[in-house]
């Protein structure tokens, strides 16, 4: 006849899944599968757990984290579960005729939480780590598509609701280009999005980065909201880095509604940010609807070409070449034709920029002291800006 002890009996198992549920804040028993009994079975036999059950757990421990179960609450379970086994197993309670058998249990079982809970914690980690992984693929294509407009749009608008978007309404999109490039991993997400956290409009807010650049994108549902959005990202980008040795700018689109809009929202962002950098401009923050018209000089790229070339082409043969002038023309209109604030954003005298206009007037045959020739020479200095004439000069 055997002297193993005889296994507890199924209503005091059952009693012990309950009650441990109970702590863990009421999870599901199921989470336990057979573990009470396989333990009570090794115990009774003196035996660790096989590779097969501690198997079975790490599956648990993978399901848990499936299904959005804290680790904490799951460890809780199978712990509590066998601190309440305990008192019924067999051998506790022949303590008295069999102080042997206690020692042996114990130590079974103390064996036994410890393999059980390694393996809950590496079937949860592992599964947290895939489901992480899953999460930041879906959310990386879901930005790709949102941003390039070229996906369908019925799909879009459905997903971005699991990222917290109500695409209905009209939003709007900064990008932030910085000197040193923006990452996923990089800890200015996290206060950019605490900064845009309830602000105006409760359709909800993107932080992500791209190619480099940091993207927001918000609700939109008056300027004043826009302004807003703006200032707070921006004192978020600047507290999260500092401004030793670290510069930023910030490129803003007009505000569209639905899926399309923020699409074209995030391109005129990029684009004003382009523009911006082209002209020279050192604004910290570049709104597409005060550069639109230099996007309507480029958007007839032949045309703004041939008056570039027509205008600017004499300077080409003055001494020093053409550059020295059109600093100076570009710095004059930058400063609305002062000539004392263009000397000194240049660091010449005034004379040295009154001589270097005079020069310019009998060259070009266009005087900045005439309205009507100083509009087409001030047109083809920033479309020489734009298309970076003379270098690209063909």
């Amino acid at each position: 006849m055997s002297s193993e002890p005889e296994p507890p009996i199924e209503d005091a198992v059952h009693e012990v899944a309950r009650l441990a549920a109970l702590d863990a804040g009421g999870l599901s028993t199921d989470l336990l599968g057979d573990f009470l009994e396989v333990l009570s079975s090794a115990v009774s036999a003196g035996r660790p757990l096989t590779r097969r059950q501690l198997g079975t757990l790490r599956i648990k421990g993978d399901a848990a984290a499936r299904h959005g179960v804290a680790l904490r609450a799951l460890l809780d379970l199978y712990l509590s579960s066998v601190w309440r086994l305990w008192r019924t197993l067999p051998a506790v309670v022949d303590a008295e005729r069999n102080p042997q058998a206690v020692v042996t249990a114990g130590e079974v079982m103390l064996r036994a939480s410890d393999d059980a809970v390694a393996e809950l914690t590496e079937g949860f980690q592992l599964a947290r780590r895939a489901l992480v992984r899953a999460e930041v693929s879906a959310r990386r294509e879901f930005v790709d598509d949102l941003l390039s407009g070229g996906a369908d749009v019925a799909g879009v608008l459905g997903r971005a609701e699991n990222f917290g978007l109500d695409l209905a309404g009209p939003h709007c999109v900064a990008v932030i280009t910085a000197s040193t490039p923006f990452t996923d991993g990089g800890t200015v997400i996290g206060d950019v999005e605490r900064a845009v956290e309830g602000t105006k409009g409760d359709a909800g807010s993107l932080v992500a980065s791209k190619e480099g650049r940091l993207v927001v994108v918000f609700a939109a549902p008056d300027p004043r909201a826009v302004t807003h959005v703006v200032e707070r990202v921006r004192t978020a980008v600047r507290q999260s880095h500092g401004t030793d040795g670290w510069s930023h700018s910030i490129g803003v689109g007009r505000a569209g509604p639905s899926a399309a809009g923020v699409a074209s929202s995030y391109r005129e962002a990029v684009d004003a940010l382009d523009l911006a950098a082209k002209l020279g401009l050192d604004a910290p923050v570049v709104d597409a609807r005060e550069l639109l018209v230099y996007r309507v000089l480029l958007d007839d790229r032949p045309a703004i070409t041939d008056l570039v070339e027509t205008v600017l082409t004499p300077l080409l043969s003055a001494r020093g070449g053409a550059e020295p002038l059109l600093h100076t023309l570009f710095a004059f209109f930058q400063s609305g034709g002062n000539a004392a604030m263009t000397a000194r954003s240049l660091h010449l005298s005034v004379r040295a920029v009154t001589y270097r206009l005079t020069r310019i007037a009998e060259v070009t045959g266009h005087d900045v002291a005439d309205p009507g020739e100083r509009f087409a020479l001030q047109t083809a200095v920033f479309g020489a800006k734009l298309l970076d004439w003379p270098r690209t000069r063909g």
